[in-house]
């Protein structure tokens, strides 16, 4: 049964260009997006930049222009970003909109007539220079708790402890250096506390038959805070202050994180008004409709306490479910200028890295729980080039030419014997790619591809059809082995659509054969013509990861606040791991004479099993033509888990390494692969042609 859902993304914010560690949520809301759709459903998906608040007012100011030119900017550069990596959005607006106005100033006036707002007196610390209340984080000084000067008026990075700005030492006012001072200013509060049943029913799933909203974990963090007494929300600021006003309230303007979410609701307003749509189908509290929102882990406590509670009290449906994602860090550490790890979406453009493939490193770290993710430079490019180019786009490679060559572009009318076989075998593995998607679960997802790819690769390497089209005689043999291959390649296009959006539209392009649901890449293809194969990927070459760090390092400069000192043993003993900037190591240069004394050789596998009493080898017979049969134990067991599949490829192995006794028996060489070791290592293939026995040069 089909299903109607309007899904958003986190606002960026619109102070700065997107960078990598944006991208990896708005990548997997993009994902589950498409992989929607493909299932059949109606999707809306529509986002936003969030364009309020006082760090816009003063980022604009500083560089001279009004806030609605400068957000105007920020905004053409995110929609760019946005397009160039292929997102599918029905709409892309902004919080700076009269239809973003009209539904905060709504929201806010039945919260206010359902008796949920309150007013009173606060002090809050204001800059006599500027004119101007400060907001926590334009105040600094010397922390209460561990007398570390120039710290942030709500927490310290030095010992992290949290505090009122009004407890800091020596404050000052960031913006003009002024000792700030006292002052009193009414406030207007939503009171949150009188939505405690309201929420934890819609933890509870009261509202989605019993559905969860969102991982088990999150709903914990969040019922800790119900559990700790909900406190009020300071919903307004003091002018001056970029923002819509309060309508009831002059000089006040609704704190940006009001109108942030409403910037959902407003972009899907806006493209009601231009569509014909009706925004009260997807809104009103008896909705059949799926309101899905993605999001980081920092901003929960919104989304998860503030905004269904607006919702509902405003009279409009709660969310049906919140997908949250962890932090991104990079080579395994935060995210750094210094090293050139603080990459902003646009730099990794145009240092010529496929857009693709980092959705598709994304997809493959990222699960349905909110766990951190780590882009480790080595790992994307090891991964790209193996399981993209060497896997999947190589299956067409080596089938597609003999089918253009011998049978005019046109596939087999059927499937041989095992070929009809193993296609059984890959639709097995196909089958549950929806119900993966729909979890969350892309990293499966990917698995799922390299299990199926290899399953493939070991069949045309097992029947060699480079051999077979040397022999009349066995010309349908050929036909039906790369006939079955396009199809495969064809049903792997569609499971890595939703990842590989431009990849697999030239992919269908080249077979002629469009992908519009998941169903679709299950045809067999029989008596279907394709065109000529053209390249579809390139491999990752490694200087343009090198160009994308060195064009991201920007100099720390001399007046360049140092990084905190950890002062307890065990959190400078991970400062140094994580922020300290190691040198690289030296590689040892050889002489071509030294290279020539290894003999390195292609070996076709004619036997491969695990090996009683060990949990990493994998024991190899491999055919070394004029060498003979070579007996080596290799200890890939953790990345082939299924030794019989790898049972015809071709490897490359060392046939001069010294004899190795093992209690296992002789190893007589060394078969060589790629990768971090463990589950992370790739055999390494030759191209068709090569013959066992063959010289590595």
């Amino acid at each position: 049964m089909s299903r109607r859902l309007l899904v958003t993304h986190a606002l960026p914010y619109a102070n700065g260009p997107l960078h990598l560690g944006h991208m990896l949520g708005y990548i997997q809301t993009d994902i589950w997006v498409r992989a929607q759709r493909m299932m059949g459903n109606e999707v809306i998906f529509v986002a936003a930049d969030d364009a309020h608040g006082t760090p816009i007012m003063l980022a604009a100011e500083k560089a001279g222009k009004t806030a609605e030119d400068f957000i105007a900017e920020i905004r053409t550069s995110h929609e760019a970003d946005f397009a160039d990596f292929h997102f599918s959005y029905d709409n892309y607006y902004t919080t700076h909109s009269p239809e973003n106005g009209e539904l905060a100033s709504l929201i806010y006036t039945r919260l206010r007539d359902g008796g949920y707002i309150a007013r009173r007196m606060i002090q809050q610390l204001y800059d006599p220079q500027k004119e101007m209340f400060l907001p926590d984080r334009y105040i600094k000084g010397t922390c209460p708790n561990c007398g570390t000067p120039d710290q942030y008026g709500d927490n310290c990075e030095n010992c992290g402890a949290t505090y009122a700005p009004t407890d800091l030492i020596n404050p000052y006012s960031v913006m003009s250096g002024a000792t700030p001072v006292l002052r009193d200013s009414e406030h207007y509060f939503f009171e949150l506390s009188k939505f405690e049943t309201l929420l934890r029913d819609w933890f509870a799933g009261k509202f989605t038959g019993g559905s969860p909203v969102m991982n088990s974990g999150v709903a914990a963090k969040l019922s800790e805070w119900l559990d700790g007494g909900l406190k009020d929300w300071d919903i307004s600021r003091d002018a001056p202050y970029f923002g819509f006003p309060i309508p009831d309230a002059p000089g006040k303007f609704f704190y940006v994180w009001l109108d942030a979410p409403v910037g959902y609701l407003a972009s899907f307003k806006n493209l009601c008004n231009r569509t014909g749509l009706r925004f009260d189908d997807f809104l009103s509290p008896d909705s059949d409709t799926e309101l899905h929102h993605f999001l980081g882990k920092d901003i929960i406590n919104f989304h998860g306490l503030f905004w269904p509670a607006m919702l509902h009290g405003a009279g409009f449906r709660t969310p049906t479910a919140l997908h949250v994602n962890g932090y991104l860090s990079v080579n395994g550490a935060k995210m750094s200028k210094s090293r050139g790890t603080f990459i902003k979406a646009r730099t990794y453009l145009e240092s010529g890295l496929n857009a693709d493939f980092l959705r598709y490193y994304f997809a493959s770290v990222l699960g349905d729980t909110p766990v951190d993710a780590d882009l480790d430079l080595k790992a994307f490019e090891e991964r790209v080039n193996s399981h993209l180019v060497g896997k999947w786009v190589n299956i067409a490679s080596r089938t597609a030419g003999f089918v253009q060559k011998f049978f005019d572009g046109r596939l087999a009318a059927d499937f041989g014997p095992e070929e009809a076989e193993l296609w059984q075998t890959l639709l097995m593995h196909y089958g549950d790619i929806d119900a993966l998607y729909r979890s969350g679960e892309f990293a499966e997802v990917t698995r799922r591809f390299v299990t199926m790819a290899d399953l493939v690769n070991g069949h045309i390497a097992a029947k060699a059809p480079w051999v077979l089209a040397k022999d009349e005689s066995r010309r349908e043999e050929l036909h039906h082995v790369c006939s079955f291959a396009l199809a495969a390649f064809r049903m792997l296009a569609g499971l890595l659509k939703p990842i590989l959006p431009a990849t697999v539209a030239a992919a269908e392009q080249f077979l002629d054969a469009p992908i519009v649901t998941f169903d679709d890449a299950r045809a067999e293809l029989h008596n279907h013509t394709v065109n000529p194969f053209e390249p579809l990927l390139g491999r990752i070459d490694p200087k343009q990861v090198e160009a994308m760090v060195e064009a991201s390092k920007e100099s720390l400069g001399a007046e360049a606040p140092a990084e905190p000192v950890k002062k307890k043993p065990k959190d400078s003993s991970k400062s140094m791991s994580t922020n300290t900037v190691s040198e690289p190591v030296a590689t040892t240069t050889i002489g071509i004479d030294d290279f020539a004394k290894l003999d390195l050789r292609i070996g076709k596998v004619v036997a491969c099993e695990f090996v009683d009493g060990s949990d990493k080898l994998l024991r190899f017979e491999l055919d070394a033509g004029s060498l003979g049969t070579r007996q080596i134990f290799s200890g890939i067991r953790a990345a082939y888990g299924e030794p019989e599949k790898l049972i015809g490829r071709n490897v490359v192995f060392i046939a001069n390494l010294a004899v190795r006794k093992m209690r296992f028996g002789v190893s007589e060489g060394m078969i060589l692969s790629a990768g971090d070791g463990g589950s992370d290592l790739f055999l390494l293939d030759a191209d068709q042609g090569a013959q066992p026995g063959a010289t590595v040069r």
